[in-house]
């Protein structure tokens, strides 16, 4: 049998009768305990001030990953990816052109921009497209005059006799038409209007390049304060009277979800605050009750948090909910021992007496939960994944600290309480003598069979539940920059965010972009890439051969007959006639506007641009184009990797898959060996676990029948629920296992308290619920999911089981004593009965 709680021996004796004397004491020096906090407090608020919030998924990876480090060289020798984009819309298209006219010198002369484009290469591209076929569709071209010509010219001989009758040879170039359209100076240059402008929409854009990187949140605040200012100073009302405009982009779309994960987190947490307070007052009914459990919990997180500001400076997406979060899971242990010493006080113990047996029982139990809580979380701490590993670390340690604040603060605030003469009235320590314990000993067995039944349907569903590989599901779509940027993608007619492969060489150059296109040739439609491009191959090699090619085919064209020619064969003849004229050109002769897309920061080359076909939203088809892009094959042996914020990721997605099984293992056997270890006893710790086990089989199987899915934030809620419900079975059984201890009036008490805890532990996490980020939101979704279904298994499932196992072994052990004395079986158990763990 384990020992008795009231009687432990060994180091869990020590430590139970340590946190109650070290209590009493803070309870009989309330002003030195306080003094201590307040001070520790005011140190944590000092460190914490400056903490900012880093929404930037590409630094949720270690520095050390390949993407990362190609990511920063990129931004180094290329510059930030991306542009800030500005829509002038509502006017005619005549007053459009004017306006990025108008616009483009003055965008270009703020300090943060680089250059502007405003207008697509194509003319020089179409006056050139020759160039770029090969030396052979040349000669094709030259071949398909040469043959008409000849037909002609044998029609009009009269002595001529067509025994084949083939008809005229074709001069439709269509074909050859085809391959330069797919090149990437064809996809560039564009086709029809000069300026990016929708006659339809009634919009033109400018695209401004900006010298940093959007990464750098604070360079992206400046630059787009100035385009909004320039804006803002323009007389907009020249260009029509409807016209306005906006701004898009990568950079402004970093700033909208910054700005939009700053709300989240300010309304989500206030709202949670709220809700705790008036969940705290109907549960204790009491005002100063309730200042009694906040105290220590609003100094542990600013203990917390002047930790993290020392530590890292900065909070992520996950880490800027964790005040909700802990304050959440710190109430919990503040309606356990409150609600304990209330309930002491309310049978009327002595004030220390009651204090110092609440700290010593239920206070170890918290020790204990908030151990193996912090053992969960200081687990999420080991990833690599940068959003996880702070998560875990900041969620580990401001456990403790809240279990600390506790032990040092809330003896404190009794004692000074009870020194001004406050008694708990009978509001603050009545308890329900819960009607639902006396049904569960009644229909402990019916309960037990249909909880088996509904969560053994639930487990054969797990095998259904999937992962959303969809980053575009975890970003708020519907914010104005990112639908007008949808928009611009298609107005331009490719993505603005290639993938950029770094190079030293034009010939390194020409090599990754022929293997490129080779790789996209042979995975044909389920190739991720749209079109590569780099200035090598924007002037095209042969130049000089092919022009001799196009001078002998300014000869030939003067001889095509063009009456025998169709009305489109005459317009490609025309336009043929004007292209072979074009002379050879050099990477200097290039349009101004191409050469800089494909220069860095100082002027310098060596970048090829390989432009998405996908979604850069979609999860999968990220992966998809990493293996497509990732470890050219140079001809001298060595291998370039590209760089993007889709590489990154393609990382972060590759980890969280990887890292999530063995963190999901990793916690389980972490959890049950530290209670093994603290509560001394394997078959009791199985125990503890098993409810948790249950919810989280019973969460899963539910998820696909409710529409859920894993993504790589709310993956993370899984360990999260091992570590902070399975305090709720530490808390009954430790209760339950006392001699003598009554199944009814324990879980009065105790099951209220965790119907508190597990409640306010969810609105913490409720506070996500609030939050605009989808991400943050399936995040509140599948914890409170998580939460709801492990209050029903503690409140119902478990204890009806705990009961019918009591009932079994009494009935053995009474069965063998009875055929021991050859006596008849005992008439069925009391609601006094509880499982044995020995």
């Amino acid at each position: 049998m384990v020992s008795d709680p009231t009687t432990s021996t060994g180091w869990r004796g020590r430590l139970e009768r340590g946190l109650g004397a070290l209590a009493a004491r803070n309870y009989r020096r309330p002003g030195a305990a306080l003094a201590v906090a307040v001070a520790l407090s005011l140190l944590g608020v000092f460190f914490a001030r400056g903490l900012s919030l880093d929404a930037n998924l590409v630094s949720l990876l270690p520095k050390s990953f390949q993407s990362v480090e190609d990511l920063h060289e990129l931004e180094k020798r290329f510059g930030g990816m991306g542009w800030v984009v500005v829509v002038g819309e509502g006017a005619e298209p005549e007053a459009l052109r004017r306006f990025a006219d108008d616009m483009a010198p003055k965008l270009e002369a703020l300090p943060g921009i680089r250059f502007v484009e405003v207008r697509r290469p194509g003319g020089f591209f179409e006056e050139h497209a020759l160039y770029y076929l090969s030396l052979e569709d040349l000669e094709e071209v030259e071949r398909r005059l040469q043959s008409r010509i000849t037909y002609e010219k044998e029609r009009a001989n009269p002595l001529f006799v067509d025994l084949m009758d083939e008809g005229p040879p074709s001069v439709d170039f269509s074909d050859l038409e085809a391959k330069y359209g797919a090149s990437g100076a064809r996809r560039l240059s564009g086709s029809g209007e000069a300026y990016y402008l929708d006659e339809g929409a009634r919009r033109v854009v400018l695209l401004a390049k900006p010298e940093g990187s959007s990464a750098d949140l604070d360079f992206s605040r400046r630059v787009i304060t100035e385009v909004e200012n320039l804006l803002a100073a323009q007389n907009l009302s020249a260009y029509g009277p409807g016209f306005k405009t906006a701004i898009t982009g990568t950079f402004q779309k970093k700033l909208d979800q910054q700005h939009q994960i700053g709300r989240d987190i300010a309304v989500s947490s206030a709202v949670a605050g709220a809700l705790l307070l008036i969940f705290l007052f109907i549960h204790f009914r009491s005002a100063l009750a309730v200042g009694m459990v906040l105290a220590p919990v609003g100094m542990g997180l600013a203990w917390t948090y002047g930790l993290v500001g020392l530590a890292y400076g900065r909070v992520n997406l996950l880490t800027g909910f964790l005040g909700a979060i802990l304050g959440g899971l710190g109430i919990e242990h503040g309606i356990h021992l409150l609600g304990r010493y209330l309930h002491l006080r309310g049978e009327n113990w002595k004030p220390e007496h009651a204090l110092r047996e609440s700290f010593t029982h239920t206070g170890s139990a918290a020790l204990i939960s908030a151990l193996v809580a912090a053992l969960t979380f200081l687990l999420l701490g080991t990833s690599r994944f940068r959003a996880f590993r702070e998560f875990g670390v900041i969620a580990g340690v401001g456990m403790l600290l809240l279990v600390a604040a506790y032990v040092l603060v809330l003896p404190a605030v009794l004692g000074l309480a009870s020194r001004l003469g406050w008694k708990p009235g009978p509001a603050a320590t009545a308890h329900l003598n819960a009607p639902l314990g006396r049904l569960l000993v009644r229909w402990r067995r019916p309960l037990t069979v249909v909880s088996a039944l509904l969560v053994g349907g639930l487990v054969l569903d797990v095998a259904r539940v999937r992962f959303d590989y969809n980053f575009s599901s975890l970003e708020d779509q519907q914010l104005p920059s990112f639908v007008l940027d949808r928009q611009v993608n298609r107005l331009i007619g490719y993505s603005q965010t290639p993938v950029v492969v770094l190079t030293n060489s034009p010939e390194e150059e020409r090599a990754v972009v022929e293997e490129l296109r080779a790789r996209k040739a042979q995975l044909g439609e389920r190739s991720t890439v749209d079109f590569v491009a780099s200035l090598a191959t924007l002037v095209p090699e042969d130049q000089a051969r092919k022009q001799q090619v196009l001078q002998r085919l300014q000869g030939l064209l003067k001889d095509v007959p063009e009456e025998q020619l169709e009305p489109q064969q005459r317009e490609q003849l025309a336009e043929l006639r004007e292209q072979v004229q074009a002379p050879p050109f050099t990477r200097e002769q290039l349009p101004t506007s191409v050469r800089r897309q494909f220069q860095g920061t100082q002027g310098q080359s060596g970048f090829v641009l390989v432009y998405p076909s996908i979604s850069l939203g979609s999860g999968e088809a990220i992966r998809a184009m990493a293996r497509e892009v990732r470890g050219v094959q140079l001809p001298g042996g060595g291998r370039i990797s590209a760089a993007g914020e889709p590489m990154v990721l393609a990382d972060i997605l590759e980890m969280v898959t990887h890292e999530a099984p063995r963190i999901l293992i990793g916690t389980v056997l972490v959890v049950l060996l530290a209670m093994w270890v603290t509560l001394g006893n394997l078959r009791l710790a199985l125990l503890c676990l098993t409810p948790t086990v249950v919810s989280l089989l019973a969460l899963v199987g539910l998820m696909p029948l409710l529409g859920m899915e894993f993504n790589y934030l709310n993956i993370l809620v899984i360990p999260v629920l091992i570590g902070t419900t399975v305090d709720a079975g530490v808390h009954l059984l430790t209760r339950l296992v006392a001699p003598d201890s009554d199944f009814v009036s324990v879980y009065s008490e105790t099951g209220r308290a965790i119907c508190g805890g597990l409640l306010t532990s969810a609105v913490g996490f409720g506070a996500l619920f609030l939050a605009d980020h989808p991400g943050l939101n399936s995040v509140g979704a599948l914890a409170n999911l998580g939460f709801g279904v492990n209050l029903l298994v503690m409140v119902v499932a478990f204890p009806a089981l705990l009961l019918l196992l009591s009932e079994r072994r009494r009935r053995k052990q009474l069965l063998r004593r009875a055929h021991a004395r050859d006596e008849a079986p005992p008439p069925p158990p009391s609601s006094s009965d509880v499982p044995s763990a020995s």
